[in-house]
């Protein structure tokens, strides 16, 4: 494998620099323009302008969608191909897009996702890229400011005496911190500017790949694997489907993250004020412990286990800070108990029952201990509340662990029904394939043998054969023969649903023998320059197959012409797209000495197979008449 240089820090900053700056004026300009299109829809619905409003709002936001992968494309990221749903002709084909759940998150991304995150990262790349040049350069700017004492007004002062001491050497304090200040900015801004543009490109990547799948690949490793080169090329495309896909990529992982996190904000802004004002917890308190709890959720998407476990912490601690208030909806809040729900439901829809049930009981227990614990001064309804959590919760995990099992099964069910499609293309593929080698077999396989057992027999049958005509028909049986060893190999390749049987190929060494066979029918054949060339085996393979056509088609088309068959190594050829040295072949044929009254019949499919061959190995064909009257095969070969 040929070793990659590494990115310099120069290029990789300019890099990381040209993906994150741009991205907030981009932002700012798909926002307005999508709200301001979904504006016009919702005005517009009663006079049912918006149902064509709202399509076209999606279609742009799939377009800026499309930006933005080009964007993570050329950064260095490998996104999944996005599919959408094809578009049909008529009204029902224009509002296709309202029914496709990629568009919309291709809408709620670039509405109110983006925004927010390029507008961070742009400031904080602007501050780092200001902080760095404006520190050093402190001790000649800072004159400028009131109140500062900069270098240039020093220097005027005619008597530096009646500057006082700390003056100066607050001055020079300062000028040291800034300078250290703008030189840890500087160094840093690489490493930054790789941070923000990896925080943008990780939550676009989710959400933009195709269920939600992708890797922040560097740029400077493009070759790291054969893998991700396919996937980069495979991604380079255009998101649009193909006019025979129906089905749209939907993300169920990135419309998952958008939700548990639009409800985790939603439960934060009522949970945090209703704390505060009915159970009478500090202001900061309650956030800290709200906003924990609301992140849990999030947290148990992502790891079921450890979201339960820092979800019962954190209600644990809400309960404590929440036992002084005399409030009858304890030990769980109305707002905590949705929250702890919705936890246990998550778990429920992302592992296996005894997952959610495990949240369940260690949720129980904890209502349990709180409610033993305060039982001295345990507020009225606190029990009832228990119960009802322990009731709710259990409900809960019931429901989410069934629709769990139900996608599961329907899961399964459409693996199953992809595993018999599969299946019954494949039979079908091999009723094809027996029915072709049985035409073969009737037809050419017959014929052949029919030639060959002529030619062995012809000494025995002909009594006045001569000895020059009896090594003739010993060449046509030795030929026949050869070509039904290939033939019934074809034949077990296509009747075997296997893998192809490997076994010795032809290469340039076998040219000689393909010429000496040919030259048993009495055609002159020169060959120059083939005993100094070597090549991989694939290439001979693709030079003897050249070969043999070319000879092939000579006898054909022009019967008792001189043939020429030649090999020549071009030392980095120009004309090649990457200058590298290249073998050349050529099987040139004068035109024949007696016209030819009937034209041999032929569907230029030899030919075709060539180029598709030589092109196989990332070489060229070439063919045409000579000025002679003749015709010319040349084939160039990389080494």
């Amino acid at each position: 494998m040929q070793r990659v240089r590494p990115e310099s820090l120069t290029r990789r900053l300019v890099r990381d620099g040209a993906y994150v700056l741009p991205g907030l004026p981009i932002a700012v300009f798909s926002a307005s323009l999508l709200l301001s299109l979904m504006g016009v829809s919702i005005l517009t619905a009663p006079l049912w302008v918006g149902a064509l409003v709202l399509p076209l709002a999606l279609v742009t936001a799939s377009e800026f969608a499309e930006l933005s992968r080009r964007r993570l494309r050329r950064w260095g990221a490998v996104l999944a191909p996005v599919t959408y749903r094809s578009r049909r002709p008529g009204l029902g084909g224009r509002l296709g897009p309202v029914a496709d759940p990629r568009r919309w998150l291709d809408l709620i991304f670039e509405t109110l996702l983006a925004l927010p995150v390029r507008l961070v990262t742009f400031l904080v790349a602007i501050l780092w890229i200001v902080m760095g040049p404006a520190g050093i350069t402190y001790f000649f700017w800072s004159r400028f400011i009131p109140g500062e004492r900069g270098l240039i007004e020093l220097l005027e002062l005619i008597e530096p005496a009646l500057v006082p001491a700390d003056e100066i050497w607050q001055y020079v304090l300062d000028s040291a911190v800034f300078l250290i200040l703008g030189v840890v900015f500087l160094v840093t801004l690489p490493a930054v500017m790789r941070g923000l543009a990896a925080l943008d490109a990780l939550l676009a990547t989710s959400l933009l790949g195709a269920g939600g799948r992708g890797r922040l690949i560097p740029l400077e490793h493009p070759q790291a694997h054969p893998l991700e080169r396919t996937l980069s090329r495979a991604a380079r495309g255009r998101s649009e489907p193909r006019p025979e896909e129906e089905d749209a990529s939907f993300s169920a992982a990135a419309w998952s993250w958008i939700g548990i996190s639009f409800a985790a904000v939603v439960l934060l802004a009522v949970s945090w004020p209703l704390t505060v004002s009915i159970y009478g917890v500090h202001p900061a308190l309650a956030m800290v412990l709200t906003l924990a709890h609301c992140l849990t959720l999030v947290l148990t998407l992502r790891f079921p286990w450890a979201g339960i476990g820092a979800s019962v912490l954190v209600s644990a601690a809400l309960m404590g800070a929440t036992a002084e208030s005399g409030v009858g909806i304890w030990p769980w809040p109305v707002t905590a108990m949705i929250i702890q729900s919705g936890v246990i439901l998550v778990a429920a829809l992302r592992r296996p029952w005894y997952c959610a049930a495990s949240g369940w009981a260690a949720s129980a227990l904890l209502t349990a201990a709180a409610i033993v614990m305060a039982a001295p001064r345990l507020p009225a309804g606190a029990v009832s509340t228990g119960i009802v959590f322990a009731s709710v919760s259990a409900g809960v995990v019931v429901l989410g662990s069934l629709t769990r099992q139900w996608l599961v099964d329907a899961d399964r069910l459409e693996e199953s029904e992809r595993t018999s499609a599969q299946q019954s293309r494949r039979r079908r593929e091999l009723e094809e394939r027996n029915r072709i080698a049985r035409e073969l077999h009737d037809v050419v396989a017959h014929s052949m043998s029919v030639i060959s057992v002529q030619a062995a027999t012809a000494q025995y049958r002909l009594s006045s054969i001569t000895p020059e005509a009896q090594q003739e028909f010993e060449e046509i049986a030795r030929s026949s023969r050869q070509a039904l060893g290939e033939m019934r190999m074809l034949l077990g390749t296509l009747r075997s649903d296997e893998e192809v049987p490997t076994g010795p190929t032809p290469g340039l060494a076998e040219i000689y023998s393909l010429v000496e066979a040919t030259r048993a029918s009495g055609t002159p054949i020169r060959v120059i320059g083939l005993d100094v060339v070597e090549a991989s085996s694939a290439v001979g393979l693709a030079a003897y197959r050249m070969v043999q056509e070319g000879l092939s088609n000579a006898l054909r088309h022009a019967p008792s012409a001189t043939i020429e068959v030649s090999a020549e190594v071009l030392e980095h050829d120009a004309s090649a797209p990457d200058g590298t040295r290249h073998l050349l072949i050529q099987v040139r044929n004068t035109a024949p000495p007696h016209p030819v009254s009937v034209p041999a019949p032929g569907a230029g499919l030899g030919l075709e197979g060539i180029r598709e061959r030589v092109g196989a190995v990332g070489g060229t064909v070439e063919t045409g008449e000579t000025p002679d009257g003749g015709y010319y095969i040349r084939a160039s070969f990389p080494l």
